[in-house]
């Protein structure tokens, strides 16, 4: 159990204050939205004492997309709460998976709301998934409600598993040639750097260039890696803080190619999350708080912020997203006529399907482009040095045609 310090606006509009014990953050927002509070802001006072055994096998979005489809029917088949959960946690292979549900079974048996006892287990269930049951509880849509959360989380893996697509391939092409190249400088190099001393020449440039990073490198290796690890670390710490990571969002939307294609990502998954909370029946203000939290990244997180202060003063959400320079004007303008018919949820839906498949067509753009482009800055790069290798070599064979 944590103690969370609590700001929130009333429905005669003040702020109050105060402090409520929870057991997790999830749980803490739906006492207060229970207090009938909009939350303006949540921070837990003191950790949790119980912690998941790092040894238990994680359970996958796979999983939980078959637990929310099985839910779902079994709700819309008429089977009672309780039932449904005793059913689906008997099923379950994986051990702490099975025991979340039946823990939460239990939860419900002893006269908790099932978004309530969800709320317990915040590595199954997330916020926006409980936030999403408790609507659907309160409007008697639960089969509804799981049913659109499974094509949720299936879209939003999918979404996931393209961008790592096109990540992937170029990260592992980066790893071979700096591990070619490190190998060819620190090895094969040094032969021919003792084999052109004995001869007493002086040597060309782009050979004295090569030799002389072989030397550093084959000197100092250990530095190297030390100064490559330090390196990694320091960019870690960094966008754990709210500048850095704030400064290494906005650098990754604007990279040539990969930055497009965040920011469609980006577009995509805000369009997504926001559709299904709304039609869903979530409060705009709520919505657009978990939006934020789940955007990943930090410059579109700080837009949808500033949208949601502006729906809470009563203005419209599409300028403070138009100011962000993330979301295109066509996005916009569909958001503001969506806003305008009273058919937000439906135009964002049709958003998202747009930008999924624009995803598409960046990543095998993406693909297609960068195989040759890293293969010849790749082959570049090899050939350069094989050639300064063997400039000295010419020019002695020049020198002794010559003479």
């Amino acid at each position: 159990m944590a103690s969370y310090a609590w700001t929130a606006r009333g429905q005669n509009g003040k702020i109050q204050k105060g402090r409520l014990d929870a057991l997790n953050e999830a749980e803490a927002r739906i006492q207060l939205r229970r207090m009938n509070l909009a939350t303006l802001s949540l921070r837990a006072k003191k950790k949790r004492a119980a912690r998941q055994s790092m040894f238990e096998p994680k359970v996958k979005e796979k999983d939980v997309v078959i637990l929310t489809r099985q839910f779902s029917t079994m709700i819309d088949a008429g089977l009672p709460v309780v039932q449904c959960l005793g059913i689906l946690g008997e099923q379950q292979e994986k051990k702490n998976l099975r025991e979340n549900l039946l823990a939460v079974k239990e939860s419900v048996e002893g006269g908790k709301t099932l978004s309530e006892s969800m709320a317990q287990f915040p590595k199954l269930f997330s916020q926006l998934y409980i936030s999403l049951v408790e609507a659907g509880e309160t409007g008697g849509v639960l089969d509804v409600v799981f049913n659109r959360l499974a094509t949720y989380i299936e879209k939003v893996a999918k979404l996931k598993a393209k961008v790592k697509s096109a990540m992937v391939y170029p990260a592992i092409v980066s790893a071979v040639a700096v591990l070619v190249i490190s190998v060819i400088l620190i090895f094969v190099i040094p032969v021919f750097s003792d084999l052109f001393a004995e001869m007493g020449h002086a040597l060309p440039l782009p050979t004295q260039i090569v030799v002389g990073v072989s030397h550093f490198l084959r000197d100092n290796v250990p530095y190297v890696f030390v100064a490559a690890v330090a390196l990694f670390f320091a960019i870690r710490y960094a966008r754990k803080t709210e500048k850095g990571r704030l400064l290494s969002d906005r650098m990754s939307l604007k990279l040539p190619v990969f930055g497009i294609l965040l920011r469609k990502v980006a577009i995509a998954k805000f369009s997504r999350t926001l559709s299904t909370m709304v039609a869903s029946g979530v409060p705009i203000l709520e919505s657009m708080q978990i939006v934020a939290r789940t955007a990943g990244n930090k410059v579109v997180e700080n837009a949808i912020l500033k949208a949601r202060e502006s729906i809470s003063q009563g203005k419209t959400i599409v300028e403070p997203l138009r100011e962000s320079g993330v979301f295109p004007g066509m996005v916009t303008q569909m958001i503001s006529v969506g806003e305008a018919t009273g058919e937000l949820d439906k135009m964002l839906e049709k958003i998202a399907d747009f930008y999924d498949e624009e995803v598409d067509r960046a990543v095998d753009a993406l693909t297609s482009m960068l195989e040759p482009v890293m293969m010849v800055v790749l082959g570049s790069i090899i050939g350069a040095i094989v050639i300064s290798m063997y400039l000295p070599i010419f020019q002695m064979a020049g020198v002794m045609m010559g003479g």
